[in-house]
């Protein structure tokens, strides 16, 4: 069965939304065994959105569908959906109760902007919203069973989790099953050129995704039970696995600080940071993770070599002998920052991040990074490519992955 995913709105195709619905669903309607063949993106506007509902029901058995369903006068795809089928709007009295109590949860009183949300087209299933106002539905389009979501991700991947992912998986026919492996520490080419062979050896599809400084392998296969595509999959994973070695840290979806993080919390240790080079975005990486607090002690962003000194307790005099961008700097700030914080771990970066500021000895790129633990420090250098914000999310990355080596 083919599916395609068309989300909508113009904050979208202006480039002023990143749009992580599609492909959080794409990979969603993947997993589950379906085949996408389209993903489209379509501003407010009542022709074109018609005219890719129209094309998209007619080319694909299955459409899902984002964005559209709020209050405002640019959010028409239910008044869209309803003439592509052919049907008028009906208010539904339940759907309309539901809001109205919800806003009222806020101290809102419901407007004529809000009650549209309880329009639907005739016919349709409604798909309940317990996190906003915006109920999505169901409806056939021509030959295609469409589901509309609302564009607000957590809205959008709770109502398809809960209202939309059961009734897939009877609608495939030959089951598919995906197997999605991270990588770090290895070229996109290199990561391929290593792979090569392995689809037609195993009758599996290989798909790549680069998200620096992190490669995903996705290891697709088809078969005649999910089981069996399932069995398929692994073996030709375990010989991902064979052919990239620990490059490969872990396997599903998530990254390398999450993965670290759950290291950390199953071994009941603590982590704190002291950041020079790469200015607080390894915390912010740790952060962004729910309950990172059980791990995460804090972090120093020693940019000044005062701020070296007077935070982390690093000697002047090793900076005047070493320069700030150093091995010898990079020890001291991970061991001071492990005693200062009372941490298990200490971890430090220090480098030249550019675009100024390199030197034949120093080049821009160069980062230095240190492990500090009861048993030792362990320190790493390396010159790292891209640009400023690049050079700062490879370091971080790096010193993630020298934790999970070390652990």
């Amino acid at each position: 069965m083919t599916a395609a995913v068309l989300c909508i709105g113009t904050e979208l195709t202006r480039g002023e939304l990143l749009n992580s619905n599609a492909t959080w669903l794409a990979e969603s309607l993947t997993r589950i065994g379906l085949e996408v063949t389209a993903v489209d993106c379509v501003d407010d506007d009542r022709g074109r959105i018609e005219a890719y509902l129209r094309r998209l029901s007619g080319e694909h058995q299955l459409l899902v569908c984002t964005g559209g369903l709020g209050p405002t006068t640019d959010d028409i795809t239910t008044e869209c959906a309803a003439r592509v089928a052919g049907v008028g709007l009906v208010r539904d009295a339940d759907s309309l109760s539901q809001i109205e109590a919800r806003l009222a949860r806020f101290g809102v009183k419901l407007a004529a902007s809000n009650a549209k949300q309880a329009d639907f087209p005739m016919g349709a299933r409604i798909l309940p919203n317990p996190n906003g106002t915006a109920p999505g539905f169901s409806v056939r389009l021509g030959g295609a069973t469409a589901y509309f979501m609302p564009g607000v991700p957590a809205e959008m991947k709770s109502m398809f989790e809960a209202s939309i992912e059961p009734d897939l998986a009877a609608l495939v026919s030959e089951p598919r099953r995906q197997i999605v492996l991270r990588c770090f520490g290895l070229p996109e080419s290199e990561v391929n050129d290593r792979l090569s062979g392995l689809e037609s050896a195993f009758g599996v599809t290989i798909g790549y995704r680069a998200s620096l400084p992190e490669i995903e392998v996705k290891v697709l296969a088809q078969a005649a039970s999910s089981d069996a595509a399932l069995a398929v999959a692994r073996r030709a994973a375990d010989e991902v696995r064979a052919r990239l070695g620990d490059h490969v840290y872990g396997e599903g979806f998530g990254s390398l600080p999450e993965h670290v993080g759950g290291l950390l919390a199953e071994r009941g240790l603590t982590l704190a940071i002291g950041e020079s080079c790469t200015g607080g975005l390894a915390a912010e990486l740790v952060t962004r993770i729910a309950g990172s607090s059980r791990y995460f002690l804090g972090a120093a962003v020693v940019y000044a070599n005062s701020a070296k000194t007077e935070l982390l307790g690093v000697p002047p005099a090793l900076i005047a002998e070493h320069g700030a961008v150093s091995a010898a700097v990079a020890r001291a700030m991970a061991e001071g920052v492990r005693t200062r914080l009372g941490a298990d771990l200490g971890l430090a970066f220090t480098g030249i991040a550019g675009p100024d500021g390199g030197t034949p000895e120093k080049p821009v790129g160069l980062v230095h990074w240190a492990l500090a633990t009861a048993s030792g420090t362990q320190l790493r250098e390396r010159v790292l490519s891209g640009r400023r914000l690049d050079i700062r999310r490879r370091a971080a990355f790096a010193g993630f992955d020298l934790i999970r080596r070390s652990l």
